[in-house]
């Protein structure tokens, strides 16, 4: 059974091949950047307390 390749998860548009996957461009692969760098996405965990915060 083949397997359909993903979207850009950006736009929604066919992804490039390598070194773009999954992104179709290199403006979405900068869109999803700049999100990780804004906290728009995290990355889900238990809450720290003061003993574990990073200084």
């Amino acid at each position: 059974m083949p397997s359909e390749a993903k979207p850009c998860p950006i736009c929604r548009k066919p992804a490039a091949p390598a070194p773009l996957r999954p992104f179709c461009s290199e403006r979405c692969r900068q869109v999803d950047l700049g999100r990780w760098f804004t906290e728009s996405y995290a990355v889900p965990g238990k809450p720290l307390g003061e003993e574990d915060e990073v200084e």
